[in-house]
């Protein structure tokens, strides 16, 4: 039989795999432990931080106070020679200094107590709504993403995406999107192995940045880099750099009485009409700076990151290296960038305005973003690309990490096929998980469930997609052991109807059933999950249609489930011989209560729940 009966709960731990800095076989409440540990060591750091930044505060007071009293008894008396001035002076940006690290180190503190928090809250299933939903990447049609939760509030990709930037996210979402291909996946799993114990990178990788936002364009930083500047003269960029310093030159001689304002007021003219010239080209390069500048730190300090881990995986090294340069490394010239960007944002302060006038500042970093653009900017793309795929690494790894109890898949090529041990669902509490055996291939096409309302029939449709998904992008899957090909997924599960695009819910599952037939002949075998198949029909039509589309899907050698309230489709597993089966979920009336095992059992359900579930609620039936 494809289906075997498992009872019990899961609860067996496994313990971490690969090389680890800490002792394997860790449980999820020696991690759970190990995180408020550090939780409270961090809040402790916190408070100690916050009590410095205080007493500093208190000091500068206190400095600045002594220094004002120093100045009465330089300038009132001539008790106290004028250079004493220097040493309240000295002290009080000193004290600026360290108050500026304190405030550092107080934020880095705070970011790695959330880091922790949320950590905590994943490990006790609360963690539902406090993270990344990844909503911005669900798409109405694509063939599993909105059936099987991966986005959304409440999804897979909220309790994977512990990822920093922009661009790990992006390619979090598209490794859930698309199975990658079957050599890549073992290299994924290594990687995950590698880096799930690395703790501290996970952390310092939190605690130095904040977190880039939503909103931030993840082809951004790639498109201006890729840009091909405009080229200007190379005695356009001398005139600029020599009328800036000529300003600079006349209105200091001519505050110091050394000339008059004439030459200063005819050069500042000269050069007001150069930057009015050059102003389109520059404000254009300037204004196209301002998206992709959102994330250089948090990049900057990820490059930096990876940069100097010894990595020995083969999708680790190679990333890597991807990261190498001729000449200054990656992080080193994305922090250039950097400072590009915060020397220009220094035009709007209002103290340097006048100052950065006169050096024609706006133009000339215009001139020194396109040097750098032209110089760096080909190889930026490469870079976001390696960041991303590391940063969405890290984030498996985390999950690998926290998930001691689940396994990797192993992945056959030699033919199609989805056989679990212990399979559940990864998004359900473990102490509510209840795992089953489920065996599908091309020699086990067809499993039609049947049974009530409530028991089970969806939650294991999705536990089937959702590991697939994990599997084929190269996480760990939630089951003792998983074999698994490389396969397309299709579910149609929760169809929506559309009011505004006049579909109905009919309507919208019959395109997912024909878009399933034409994955099914596509490059990678199907694996389709069908739920209450066209159940907004008449019983009659309904058989006939899906007796079609099921012997369609499996001519074209996909493979998958159905479930069913209609007892009349476990015919279609009987037509199919020994290619298929039935099996059922079962519910128990105990003191007037429904409840149920959600255990899979051979065979065709015998009754139904649904008056009773009405009865139960208050309906008189």
């Amino acid at each position: 039989m494809p289906i075997e009966r498992r009872g019990q709960q899961s609860g067996g731990v496994h313990g971490i795999d690969g090389r680890a800095e800490r002792a394997l076989g860790m449980t999820r409440i020696d991690i759970l432990n190990l995180y408020r540990e550090r939780f409270d060591l961090r809040r402790s750091e916190k408070e100690l931080h916050l009590q410095r930044l205080t007493w500093i505060s208190y000091a500068r007071l206190a400095i600045f106070a002594v220094g004002i009293m120093l100045a009465w008894f330089v300038w009132e008396t001539d008790r106290v020679p004028w250079p004493w001035l220097f040493v309240p002076a000295v002290v009080f940006f000193a004290l600026l200094w360290i108050h500026a690290g304190q405030n550092d180190a107080l934020r880095r503190c705070e970011r790695a107590e959330l880091f922790y928090r949320r950590g905590i809250a994943r490990l006790e299933d609360r963690w539902l709504g406090e993270g990344q939903t990844g909503a911005v990447f669900a798409d109405s049609l694509h063939p599993y993403a909105g059936d099987l939760d991966i986005f959304g509030e409440g999804s897979l990709f909220e309790l994977l995406a512990t990822t920093k930037s922009v661009w790990g996210r992006q390619v979090l979402a598209d490794w859930l999107r698309h199975p990658a291909p079957s050599a890549e996946i073992p290299r994924r799993q290594d990687a995950v192995r590698e880096l799930a114990p690395l703790l501290e990178l996970r952390e310092a990788i939190a605690s130095e940045h904040a977190e880039v936002g939503t909103d931030v364009d993840s082809q951004a930083l790639a498109t201006w880099a890729t840009k091909l500047p405009e080229r200007t003269k190379v005695v356009t960029r001398l005139a600029v750099l020599l009328f800036s310093l000529t300003n600079l030159l006349f209105a200091v001689t001519w505050l110091m009485s050394w000339t008059g304002r004439l030459p200063f007021l005819m050069t500042l003219i000269v050069s007001t009409a150069l930057v009015v010239a050059l102003r389109p080209w520059a404000r254009g390069v300037l204004t196209e700076v301002e998206e992709p500048s959102r994330s250089l730190g948090v990049l900057s300090f990820l490059l930096k990151r990876f940069e100097r881990e010894a990595f020995m995986s083969s999708l680790l090294v190679e990333l890597q290296g991807n990261l190498a340069t001729d000449g200054e490394s990656a992080s080193g010239q994305i922090h250039r960038l950097g400072r590009l960007v915060d020397y220009l944002d220094a035009r709007r302060n209002q103290l340097f305005a006048p100052i950065s006038a006169l050096l024609l500042w706006g133009t000339q970093f215009a001139f020194a973003l396109e040097r750098f653009r032209a110089a760096v900017g080909p190889s930026v793309p490469r870079w976001l690309s390696a960041v991303g795929q590391l940063d969405a690494l890290v984030a498996l790894a985390t999950y690998h990490f926290e998930r001691p109890e689940n396994s990797f898949p192993e992945i056959v090529e030699d033919d199609a096929l989805f056989v679990a041990e212990g399979l559940g669902h990864p998004l359900i509490p473990l102490d509510r998980l209840v795992r089953n055996d489920v065996r599908l291939g091309s020699k086990n096409c067809l499993i039609v469930v049947s049974g009530s309302n409530m028991s089970g029939k969806s939650t294991l449709l999705r536990a089937i997609g959702v590991n697939c998904v994990l599997g084929l992008a190269g996480a760990p899957v939630t089951a003792e052991k998983l074999s698994l090909s490389p396969m397309q997924v299709a579910a149609s599960i929760q169809i929506q109807d559309s009011l505004q695009d006049g579909i109905s819910h009919f309507y919208a599952e019959i395109l997912r059933l024909r878009q399933m037939m034409e994955l099914a002949g596509g490059e990678l075998p199907l694996v389709f999950l069908l739920d209450e198949i066209l159940h907004g029909t008449n019983s009659h039509d309904r058989r006939i249609g899906a007796d079609a589309v099921v012997r369609g899907l499996v001519d074209r050698g996909a493979f998958g489930m159905i479930t069913t309230h209609d007892l009349a489709l476990s015919q279609l597993a009987e037509a199919l011989g020994e290619k298929a089966c039935n099996v059922h979920f079962e519910d128990q009336i105990v003191n007037g209560e429904i409840r149920f095992d959600y255990v899979m059992r051979p065979g065709v359900v015998k009754k139904s729940n649904a008056l009773d579930l009405m009865r139960s609620i208050g309906l008189e039936v």
